[in-house]
């Protein structure tokens, strides 16, 4: 079963707002064996989604078609519905009475007729009903595809999505099977991965394919499998991911999508009942921004010191004065200082500290542009890594970060 997602509006065309919708109802239809076979987004133009529908007729079972849908008289779906199942706009009572409801109800206002127009819907539609707004979704058929048309305000698309579409089209349509596993791996670029790997990735079956997917610092191996056998896709899957894992171990950090490294680490962390702190130069508080976004994360991470500036490491985490210019504050010497104050500070159990030239031009040492130190405070010793990461500077923060969680990740798994 093939589906095609479309976006309607302007606003998506002109880099005004980023499409977020057409992933999450991608991700939705993966989860219950559709594939998706293309994502387009279109103007707020009646001819171009007439085109549009024209072409994707009968070439895929669904057209999911998001936006175009509200209150203002610029809203052309409906109307371009109409026109294309040759139908005519009638007032749905349910809807009209849930909108006024929701109008006079809640918002305690008198309902107006644009309000009252967002319960015209085709006569020859399935009104999938919309709890959370006013503009109820449409779903039609034509010959061979079905047309599902969604509001484009994203709480009220994944409603939808979640309550209605999925629901049906799992009652109505027979489908695949599709499963993924995405293996997490950090520390290697793609090309040495996909060496390491050749042999195993040449002896997958026919059904499971791999993809990589590259960002600095690590590649995640997504193994997709498809068919009609539920049982024996996931022993597939779970065959290949463990004879995976036995060649290359040492860069496996997790599984699945929401297994990143700080998320890793954060269970890790958590598990132990450990805690860290961090002391950021040149990474300007992004390590401690990484490690905040995962949900928790305030059982493990206490605190940073965002010392940019020279005069912040000898103030505020007490680095000697002596020290910086005997050193520069690019340095082995200086980032262990760093490290070791901040945990003193923070009272945690690790702490990470980051100092280097990220560039474009040098700051307040000679160091190479590109030269990071990372250091590591346990609670028994400092660990201290060199890196020159070129350019440019936004790659020389991104490949910090990460090797910052590699650092600890390494030392903390000693302890698992």
């Amino acid at each position: 079963m093939k589906a095609t997602i479309v976006t309607i509006g302007d606003e998506i065309l002109i880099g005004q707002i980023v499409d977020t919708n057409s992933g999450f109802i991608a991700k939705s239809l993966d989860k219950i064996g559709v594939e998706i076979n293309e994502m387009i987004s279109i103007s707020d133009d009646k001819k171009h989604i007439l085109d549009t529908f024209l072409t994707l007729q009968n070439t895929v079972d669904l057209v999911i078609i998001t936006g175009g849908l509200g209150p203002t008289k610029d809203d052309v779906t409906k109307k371009t519905f109409c026109d294309y199942f040759e139908d005519e706009l009638i007032v749905d009572q349910e809807v009209l009475a849930h909108v006024t409801q929701l109008i006079e109800g809640f918002y305690k206002r008198t309902i107006t007729q644009i309000n009252k127009d967002q319960a015209l819907v085709p006569s020859k539609c399935t009104v999938l009903h919309n709890q959370v707004g006013t503009a109820p979704g449409m779903w039609m058929k034509k010959e061979n595809t079905v047309f599902i048309s969604l509001p484009g305000v994203p709480y009220e698309m994944k409603y939808l999505v979640e309550h209605e579409i999925i629901p049906k089209v799992v009652r109505e349509y027979k489908r695949p099977y599709i499963i993924h596993k995405t293996i997490l791996t950090y520390g290697q670029g793609e090309s040495l991965v996909a060496e390491r790997i050749e042999d195993w990735e040449n002896n997958l079956p026919e059904f499971i394919k791999l993809a990589y997917l590259p960002s600095p610092g690590k590649v995640r191996l997504r193994l997709s499998a498809r068919g009609t056998d539920k049982e024996k896709l996931e022993a597939a899957i779970e065959k290949n991911v463990s004879s995976l894992d036995a060649i290359i171990h040492d860069i496996i950090v997790g599984f699945e999508d929401d297994e990143t490294l700080e998320v890793v680490v954060g269970k890790i962390l958590t598990k132990q009942n450990k805690t860290i702190s961090t002391a950021e130069s040149c990474t300007g508080g992004k390590i401690a921004e990484v490690l905040t976004s995962v949900s928790g994360s305030s059982k493990y991470f206490k605190g940073s010191v965002v010392s940019y500036a020279t005069e912040v490491k000898i103030n505020v985490l007490g680095i000697p004065e002596s020290l910086i210019k005997e050193h520069s504050v690019v340095s082995r010497e200086v980032v262990s200082a760093m490290a070791l104050s901040v945990k003193r500070i923070m009272k945690t159990d690790y702490a990470i500290a980051a100092t280097g030239n990220a560039g474009p031009l040098k700051g307040d040492s000679n160091a190479e542009v590109g030269t990071v130190f990372i250091a590591l405070a346990t609670p028994s010793e400092v660990i201290v890594e060199e890196f020159n990461f070129g350019q440019p500077r936004e790659k020389v923060i991104d490949r910090a970060v990460i090797k910052s969680l590699e650092l600890l990740q390494k030392e903390i798994l000693k302890n698992v």
